[in-house]
């Protein structure tokens, strides 16, 4: 019996990021006599691992079979690797799916010769077909089999030029496939695990790829149940769910919450909802989630009527807004919210609006991103029609919209890359929100400002970013800076830099009738956890505040502030 060498390419994004592709396909293939054939190894790497070292690693494993996924993130690493492979190695049979592959493959297949085939859609039944298949014809290339065996979603050009196409591969029994947590290839090790628990979506943005899979297919709770077992026994502690659709179903996610609960003490979720469907039943639910269980992510994407309208997507924005602004009331429950720059009728001005909003809502993270015109989906089928220009290349970012110049969609980024800096870092989101919320420009003033000095695109630290921020509002809000320096002593930084200067130790015991503003305070507290400071601030009211900081690592981080009477 020949073996057969197949080589996964597991190219992500960064190193928190694992696929699921390898270990769900090879989880239907591994007991199967055929596979007995097939000798499974995998390489690891993200897009800033230096080439030559993952091509001299894959040189070294003599792969007859290289598959990968690619996306639009990775698309562009991975072909710099295959092209060179191919070079190097010309009998190799090289096999791609993903989300790249969901459009007309034709143009790509023709512009990169080295790919042998690429699938469109899913792929747990047809590619071990496809493995079966290039068993039986002894390690030939896709032609000699296709002519009599038809493997849906397979695409290829054959040796005469002719560009096959075999639709689209769709899993009808989603909830009978084999799981990928039972393959050795199931990654154990990094900072979460993501759980498909459905495939589709009951929404139709034009811009998803999710948009157009109807319809939904779920697993059962039952499933979902021995996987959570699996992950809890593993010591796995977030679990992020691929799930579009959870509260499209009231029913559903309540039965999802009660499971979830259960495991309180072990994991933590993130998962997306939809704010316009938060029935009775479920918000009444998620009030009573213990707290830091889960991370709900909101995909608003826009605020106005209009943009939601030309992007398909469904739900009624009023009943929306009043889910996000019931979500923003949550105290057990981290919220994310989304934006998209460059949807067809969105402005900069409306953008700006829409982010004052969220921070309104108390989003605990506000992401602003820019539109991707995904292959396969509706708004890049008729982005002539809506007025779009993007780029041709991965990650097929929006260049212009109907309503947004170049320049504004660069500045739309530099606005995400602020909210990310300053409004999303704990420390600095106090102070960034009350500004957001009280100058509408200030989202734009300030970033300009930082851009003035150059170090928008640099990497800046929680102290720097902490610094930045006292030396705006100290010229152009001084009101803010008690606020600020509190801030500071609160994210446990140095006390030697200038947001505290008007900070002096305190040494001794605080008197018992000092009037507590936060925090609770004892003897014991000031003799073994708390390191106190007395900050002169208050010289109108004749009152100096004493604010106390945990020393060492202390399981509560919160601040004890108290009035000190004159």
């Amino acid at each position: 019996m020949q073996q057969i060498n197949l080589l996964w390419l597991d190219i992500n994004a960064s190193f928190s990021h694992s696929s699921l592709a390898l270990p769900a396909l090879h989880a239907q293939c591994q007991n199967q006599e055929w596979n007995r054939q097939i000798e499974w190894k995998s390489i690891t790497a993200s897009i800033n691992t230096n080439l030559s070292l993952v091509i001299t690693q894959i040189l070294q494993h003599k792969p007859d079979i290289i598959a990968a996924t690619s996306w639009l993130f990775t698309s562009d690493y991975l072909l710099a690797v295959l092209q060179r492979v191919k070079t190097l190695c010309p009998h190799v049979t090289i096999v791609l799916g993903g989300p790249e592959f969901l459009g007309n493959n034709e143009t790509y297949l023709s512009q990169h010769n080295y790919i042998s085939a690429v699938f469109r859609g899913e792929g747990e039944i047809v590619f071990p077909q496809w493995l079966q298949a290039y068993i039986k014809t002894n390690k030939q290339l896709v032609e000699p089999y296709c002519n009599d065996t038809v493997i849906d979603g397979l695409c290829y050009i054959d040796s005469k030029g002719v560009y096959h196409d075999n639709g689209i591969a769709k899993v009808q029994n989603y909830d009978q496939l084999a799981f990928p947590e039972t393959s050795p290839f199931f990654c154990k090790t990094k900072a979460f695990v993501q759980l498909e628990t459905t495939r589709g979506c009951f929404n139709t943005c034009a811009f998803c790829v999710s948009g157009a899979d109807k319809p939904v297919r779920s697993l059962s709770l039952d499933s979902i149940k021995k996987r959570l077992d699996m992950y809890a026994e593993w010591g796995v502690e977030n679990v992020r769910l691929l799930d579009r659709t959870f509260n499209g179903s009231s029913k559903r996610a309540i039965e999802l919450l009660l499971l979830f609960e259960k495991y309180k003490d072990k994991l933590a979720f993130h998962l997306e909802i939809h704010p316009a469907y938060l029935s009775e039943e479920v918000r009444a639910k998620l009030q009573t989630m213990p707290k830091g269980l889960l991370h709900l992510e909101a995909g608003i994407q826009s605020l106005r009527k209009d943009v939601l309208t030309k992007s398909d997507r469904i739900g009624d924005l009023s009943k929306a807004i009043d889910g996000l602004s019931f979500l923003g009331s949550l105290e057990n429950i981290e919220t994310h919210l989304d934006l998209i720059a460059g949807l067809p009728g969105y402005t900069l001005q409306a953008i700006k609006e829409d982010i004052q909003s969220l921070a309104r809502f108390n989003a605990d993270e506000i992401q602003l991103e820019t539109l991707k015109l995904l292959p396969g989906t509706k708004m890049r089928n008729n982005a002539t029609s809506l007025g779009l220009k993007y780029s041709t290349q991965p990650p097929y970012e929006i260049l212009e919209s109907d309503s947004m110049s170049y320049a504004e969609l660069c500045k739309a980024m530099q606005y995400s890359r602020v909210i990310d800096l300053f409004y999303n870092a704990k420390q600095w989101q106090i102070i960034t929100r009350y500004l957001l919320l009280i100058d509408i420009d200030f989202i734009d003033h300030f970033t300009n400002w930082l851009d003035s000095k150059g170090v928008l695109q640099s990497l800046l630290s929680i102290e720097k970013r902490g610094l930045l921020l006292y030396e705006y509002c100290a010229q152009f809000h001084p009101e803010l800076l008690e606020a600020h320096t509190l801030a500071w002593i609160e994210a446990d930084l140095t006390l030697k830099k200038y947001p505290i200067k008007n900070l002096r130790r305190w040494m001794d015991e605080i008197p018992s009738n000092t009037l507590v503003l936060r925090g609770i305070y004892s003897s014991e507290m000031y003799l073994y956890h708390l390191k106190s400071c007395l900050l002169e601030l208050d010289k109108i009211k004749e009152c100096e505040i004493i604010v106390g900081i945990p020393k060492g690592i202390t399981t509560d981080k919160q601040l004890f502030i108290a009035i000190l009477n004159s």
